[in-house]
């Protein structure tokens, strides 16, 4: 078995390296950005929950089949819990369409882990997409007294 590459040292710099191999259809680089282990879970728009490192490579490698996926995350919310950090995105998805290149909008929510080799994803689950840029909805909590 090969030992895991270190990733950069944080899991920001693990993000903008996944968006980077996306973006690049390059499937080393994007799989290096994971945990090499068989409970990572990922979810892309309108698909099933794939488990496991086989079955997300296998998902990514049909994707990369049919070009890079030029996505770019957006509007991060970041919640930082010791070993876990969890970001959720709005990522802006460039789409060629019969009017040109279009955007079209994903939320999307990804996980990371810190192991031996790094900050590594364990989890990402993204939204169908959509034609409008979602707005940050904040709602207010009730005080009590």
């Amino acid at each position: 078995m090969r030992k895991p590459k270190q990733l950069p040292g944080s899991p920001d710099d693990t993000e903008a390296a996944f968006y980077e191999a996306l973006q690049q259809a390059d499937i080393e680089r994007l799989m290096a950005c994971w945990v090499d282990e068989d409970d990572i879970v990922c979810v892309h728009p309108g698909g099933p929950r794939l488990v496991g490192h086989a079955a997300v490579r296998a998902a990514f490698e049909a994707m990369f089949a049919n070009g890079s996926v030029q996505a770019h995350p957006e509007k991060v919310s970041r919640l930082d819990a010791g070993g876990c950090s969890v970001h959720s995105v709005v990522e802006r998805v460039a789409v060629l369409s019969d009017d040109g290149m279009q955007h079209a909008w994903v939320v999307a929510t990804n996980v990371y882990a810190k192991t031996a080799q790094g900050w590594r994803m364990v989890a990402h689950h993204a939204s169908p997409g959509s034609g409008v840029e979602p707005a940050d909805v904040m709602t207010a909590r009730p005080v009590l007294h």
